[in-house]
């Protein structure tokens, strides 16, 4: 008997983490919990629902045996939205997840995490070896994170309306746009936040150690970089997502398949 869709993307209530800076961040959990957890991590102007749910990859991961603990990043789904660019850089975001492990007790977990959430994961993933068994970064750059996005016209659309007329901010714009909730005052703090680090990040010459699996669709304009990561990481591997770009490729059955096996290896 075919399952409701409503059955299928339905969500748990949020659980309220707080991180270390006090700000809130909304958490969810699937699955058995004493199986072997899954901690996942959504991109840029996602949230774990949108990510991971509409996807199919807690459906997927808990038919796997798995328990999936996701939570929203700081200025999406339901977590807090602070408008200040101090409150996000990269190293916040890295804190964060350490702060939902903490708070949920997890001290062994596999990794998943896609574009923002895989740029994040490349940091827990080195500091955390102790924590972190392996882990799938899907859809990761080699640079700063939203360094193409152009800030100013961004600002001037959130205060007149003004037209953007760079095409790789209007596709920023339109991604933010499709997702109810997200605040696109808080996005630009995040950008601004990434940029002030200074740092070119993830940084090939200090790799994580654990097994990783990079995965990046076939018609990504990021895949060479990626695939430069995961040939850096002294255990990486690299999985080309077939037919897919950068927005949808988190919805490619090859791609959970790929991750599905992989962590299966743990």
């Amino acid at each position: 008997m075919a399952v409701p869709l409503a059955d299928l993307t339905s969500m748990p209530a949020p659980q309220q983490v707080y991180a270390a800076d006090g700000t809130s961040l909304a958490t969810y959990t699937w699955g058995d919990l004493d199986a072997p957890v899954v901690v996942a991590v959504h991109g840029f102007a996602s949230n774990a629902r949108d990510n991971w749910v509409l996807t199919g990859w807690v459906r997927e991961l808990t038919r796997a045996g798995y328990r999936v603990l996701a939570l929203d990043q700081r200025g999406h789904g339901l977590s807090e939205k602070p408008h200040e660019p101090g409150a996000y850089g990269i190293r916040t975001l890295v804190t964060d997840v350490e702060s939902v492990l903490d708070t949920y007790l997890v001290d062994d977990a596999l990794y998943v995490g896609y574009s923002l959430g895989a740029r994040v994961g490349w940091e827990v993933v080195r500091d955390l070896p102790h924590r972190i068994g392996r882990a799938v970064l899907g859809g990761v750059p080699d640079g700063i994170p939203l360094a193409r996005l152009n800030l100013d016209q961004v600002r001037a659309y959130i205060a007149d309306g003004t037209p953007v007329g760079d095409q790789t901010t209007q596709n920023y714009i339109a991604l933010t746009e499709r997702v109810p909730g997200n605040d696109l005052q808080a996005l630009v703090a995040l950008a601004e936040g990434m940029r002030a680090s200074g740092t070119i990040d993830p940084d090939p010459a200090d790799a994580p150690a654990r097994p990783i699996l990079f995965a990046t669709g076939s018609k990504d304009a990021i895949i060479e970089g990626s695939k430069a990561l995961a040939s850096a990481a002294p255990n990486g591997t690299f999985f080309e997502i077939p037919d897919r770009n950068h927005f949808n490729a988190p919805g490619s059955r090859a791609f959970k398949e790929a991750a599905l096996a992989f962590l299966a290896e743990a």
